[in-house]
């Protein structure tokens, strides 16, 4: 099968489609193997994580349960604006059950730091985060990620999930968009 052809707006990718396949078939071993013998509960961050969601629920093999939460420091911005916002709460309780938080990235941080107090609050038997992509040398609050797929660098990343201006999110792979596509 052919590469994909790039997006005209992306300067590099970072990571294939390939890559981020593989990536994931192994954060699912490494779920299922630390939660064997207990129910998983994904709590997806809408939008980014859709496409992480739904290639990682498929590769755990132990019961997991699933529900969304819609929470954002951007708006249409491409650095966070520090200010939080709950958009869409969960369905679901997450009292005494073991809950994998998945983002698509933790950028800043201010955003997850949020909604990890916020879960922890509502009496998680266990709280952890599965995150796509990690951009340290952006963080202004301490959070970490129990299984990350990869480290990037502090650069405007788009693709798998990922967009810019709501754009992007469909590219099979994670590209640095050109600067000058959103001013940067």
């Amino acid at each position: 099968m052919p590469a994909p052809e790039i997006h005209p707006d992306i300067q590099e990718v970072l990571f294939s489609a390939e890559q981020i396949a593989e990536r994931v078939r192994e954060l699912g071993r490494q779920i299922s193997a630390e939660y064997a013998g207990r129910e998983v509960h994904l709590v997806g961050v809408l939008r980014g994580s859709a496409l992480l969601v739904a290639d990682l629920i498929r590769e755990i093999t132990v019961p997991v349960s699933l529900d969304f939460i819609a929470i954002s420091s951007y708006g249409s911005n491409t650095r966070s604006s520090g200010v939080v916002r709950l958009n869409k709460d969960l369905e679901s309780s997450v009292e005494g059950r073991h809950v994998i938080v998945v983002e698509d990235i933790i950028d800043t941080g201010l955003t997850l730091n949020y909604l990890v107090n916020l879960l922890a609050d509502r009496s998680a038997a266990s709280l952890e985060v599965c995150a796509l992509l990690d951009k340290p040398a952006a963080r202004k609050a301490p959070v970490q990620a129990r299984y990350v797929g990869f480290t990037v660098p502090d650069a405007f990343v788009v693709g798998y999930g990922l967009d810019y201006n709501q754009f992007y999110r469909g590219l099979p792979y994670i590209g640095v968009l050109r600067p000058e596509v959103y001013g940067g």
